[in-house]
Parts: structure tokens; C-alpha cells; sequence
């Protein structure tokens, strides 16, 4: 797969993220949900911090939560650069179909959530009691770095109390699948699984090298 191909797939898988993301912020206010069938909805919330809401400053006590958010968006900023770089030289070398898919993948959903990080506090205002504004006259919710990354796909596949007879957790509540995600998520989710299911293919062993150490 040519360069070309890989930065098609990312724009078009960036336009999906973006275009969602600020449906959902201009129309929705912060909680607000649809639900399209019993197992999946629409639900606005926002992440501030890593996977699963976690912050740096939950792990150190001396970074403030300000500092931490900072901190992690410079991080992803670099990170977004070395992927980059990653699927730049796997393109030269002429690397395996599946790699490459992958490492798009997962590049187009680091950006798609990174922008968020970096603009999206100076382009909308809060969604908090109310739709935000697309660059609203007043000023963003927040600065430069400091932005929230836009969330609303929620697939509770269960949603109910478990039987009574399973040990420990019977006649709880329990809900399955409760992370609420966005279309960048996915992209590195998929990209990530490629690499796992397809380790052999994206990675193939020199034939000429095994052959040598045999020999």
C-alpha cells in the first residue's frame, strides 16, 4: 500500500472523528443521550485525561491536574510525530499491506483525539447545562492544550442485574460494554487487534536470515 493510500485512509477516517465530534458538541449538551437501539447509544460526555478518565496527576501527587493535562497532550504531540515517522519508513521499506492499514489506523485516531486535546477548549465554549458554540465570541471553555476529548458512542450490550446464581456479583447491577468512546478510539482499537491477530503477516520473519541460523 503506497503513502498515498495510507494518508487517504486517514483523512477520510479524520473527517468521520472531526465532523462527529463537532455534531455532537453543537447539538448535545454534556450528559445528553439518544438512544438508536437497546444496545447502543448516543451519549455526550468528555475525557479530560487518558483511557477510561484516568490522569496523570491521579498517580503524582506533586502535578497539578492543569499541569498534567499538559503534560499529556505534549505527549500524545510527540507521539503522533514518531507514528508518523513509523509509517513513513514501513511505506519506503515496502512493508506488509496489514502493517501499514494498521499503522494508519492507529495514527488517524491519535490525531483525531489530539486535536481535540490541543483546540478544542479555544474553539467551543462549555457544554455544561447548554449546546456549546462553534467559535463563540466570548472565548473557548478553557486554553490552548488544555481542550476535552469528545465521546459519545455507548454500547451497553447488558445492561441488567446478573443472575443469582453466579458467585460473588449475583443479583447485581452490571453493565457490558460501559466505556463511552468516539470514531477515533475505534481506529486505534482496530489498528491495535490488527497488529495483535495478524502479528505474522505485519511482521514477517527474514526467510534468508532463519535459513542462515539453521545453517
Amino acid at each position: 500500500m503506497s503513502l498515498k493510500k495510507s494518508t487517504l485512509i486517514i483523512i477520510l477516517i479524520l473527517l468521520i472523528d472531526q465532523i462527529s465530534k463537532i455534531y455532537i458538541k453543537t447539538h448535545f449538551k454534556l450528559q445528553d443521550s439518544v438512544e438508536v437501539f437497546g444496545w447502543f447509544k448516543i451519549f455526550f460526555i468528555e475525557n479530560d485525561g487518558m483511557a477510561w478518565g484516568t490522569k496523570i496527576s491521579d498517580f503524582t501527587s506533586f502535578i497539578s491536574d492543569r499541569a498534567a493535562k499538559v503534560i499529556l497532550t505534549l505527549f500524545r504531540v510527540v507521539a503522533i510525530f514518531a507514528i508518523g515517522y513509523w509509517l513513513y519508513n514501513a511505506t519506503k521499506n515496502k512493508s506488509p499491506r496489514v502493517l501499514l492499514l494498521a499503522i494508519a489506523l492507529i495514527f488517524a485516531g491519535a490525531l483525531g483525539n489530539i486535536i481535540d486535546s490541543v483546540f478544542y477548549g479555544v474553539l467551543f465554549d462549555s457544554s455544561r447545562n447548554q449546546v456549546a458554540t462553534f467559535l463563540p465570541e466570548a472565548g473557548g471553555y478553557d486554553s490552548l492544550l488544555h481542550g476535552k476529548v469528545v465521546d459519545m458512542l455507548y454500547l451497553p450490550l447488558y445492561n441488567d442485574y446478573l443472575p443469582d446464581w453466579i458467585p460473588f456479583y449475583g443479583g447485581e447491577f452490571f453493565t457490558f460494554f460501559e466505556p463511552v468512546f468516539n470514531v477515533a478510539d475505534v481506529a486505534i482499537s482496530v489498528g491495535f487487534i490488527m497488529l495483535i491477530i495478524f502479528y505474522k503477516k505485519a511482521f514477517p520473519v527474514n526467510e534468508k536470515k532463519e535459513d542462515t541460523v539453521v545453517n
